[in-house]
């Protein structure tokens, strides 16, 4: 029974797509907080519920969605459909093209 129970819920949980998990099952990874660009016109805000706001230049909510942290590995689910993805290499946000900074 034990092992049917295991199974059924390791089904669940792979069938599970990253935009049905709970905003709060990932807000202890370490890369939470703020990240810009070095000029400064982009930044993302990682908040702890699993959300990111992207500001661009004078737009303060340009893009805002869900995201997932794997790892160093991070990807983005923007709310209009979206989706982007980026790492984290020696303490720096490597997404589109862009390298982000913590502020």
């Amino acid at each position: 029974m034990q092992n049917l129970l295991s199974a059924l819920v390791a089904a669940a949980l792979v069938t599970q797509s990253p935009l049905e998990v709970e905003p709060n099952v990932q807000n202890s990874h370490p890369y939470v907080g703020l990240w810009v660009t070095q000029d400064g016109r982009v930044r993302h805000e990682l908040l702890p519920n699993n959300r990111y706001v992207e500001a661009r230049g004078t737009r303060e909510r340009a893009y805002e969605g869900r995201y997932l942290v794997t790892g160093t590995h991070i990807e983005y689910w923007d709310d209009t459909g979206f989706t982007a993805d980026g790492d984290f290499i020696k303490g720096v946000l490597h997404h589109g093209g862009m390298i982000l900074y913590r502020r």
